[in-house]
């Protein structure tokens, strides 16, 4: 089992940026890929970013390319997600999760995490 816990989330302003951060206890997270959705209000859980176990490779949404990066630190079991020049439409709660590969989807996803809110304002 690994447990994952997000944190980071808030209020900002358009343009603004926040970094959000996914904390693994239990199973090492080194064995698997990370990825990051997002849920807006009364939609569906998409694809955001994602990145291999070894961080060698990364795969991102094209709603988001260019002004997310996500990164990770295998040593002390932490994933995160850099968001710059956010928008109203990335409002949303983001949730981390450990899978299995960088493909985006939730086909493969192994864990959950609970979720943090990130709301932009205009």
């Amino acid at each position: 089992q690994v447990q994952l816990e997000e944190s980071g989330g808030g209020l900002v302003q358009a343009g603004g940026s926040l970094r959000l951060s996914c904390a693994a206890s239990g199973r090492t997270l080194s064995r698997y890929a990370t990825g990051w959705f997002r849920q807006p209000p009364g939609k569906e859980r998409v694809f955001v970013a994602a990145i291999s176990w070894s961080g060698g490779n990364t795969n991102y949404a094209d709603s988001v390319k260019g002004r997310f990066t996500i990164s990770r630190d295998n040593a002390k079991n932490m994933v995160y997600l850099q968001m710059n020049s956010l928008k109203p439409e990335d409002t949303a709660v983001y949730y981390c999760a450990a899978k299995h590969t960088i493909v985006p989807g939730t086909g493969d996803v192994a864990f959950w995490g609970q979720g943090t809110q990130v709301t932009v304002s205009s």
